[in-house]
């Protein structure tokens, strides 16, 4: 696998996949079936979405290879395409959400912070 800044191509398919994760409705969908496999009505009751919206979305994310469905009887069951996905989503969460963040909380203070008096070489002092 070779850098994106070394292959126009791949990321020009990376930057097209990015897009679908893009749109909020379907972002709410992909983190919505994070938590698991959901059908239609699950999936519209948890975010909110109404149901033409609802099925326009799905079908991108079908179409753009992000889910997977199954049939079930009358019911059509979704679930992430698979776990590269599933990162894809719990990185914009942790990102954007704050959903098991790693990141430093925004009301956390840094181990250290610099004053104007500490001048240029105070990042190289041991700690």
């Amino acid at each position: 696998m070779s850098a994106l800044y070394e292959d126009r191509d791949a990321a020009a398919v990376a930057a097209e996949k990015i897009k679908i994760f893009g749109q909020p409705q379907r972002l709410m969908i992909l983190s919505c079936l994070l938590r698991g496999e959901r059908n239609v009505g699950e999936i519209a009751d948890v975010t909110g979405i109404g149901q033409p919206a609802l099925s326009q979305q799905l079908a991108e994310l079908r179409r753009a290879d992000l889910v997977q469905t199954r049939k079930e009887a009358k019911q059509v069951w979704y679930m992430l395409a698979d776990d590269n996905v599933a990162l894809c989503v719990r990185n914009i969460e942790a990102m954007f959400a704050g959903v098991g963040s790693a990141l430093v909380p925004p009301t956390a203070k840094p181990a250290f912070q610099l004053t104007p008096a500490d001048g240029v070489a105070a990042f190289a002092r041991v700690l």
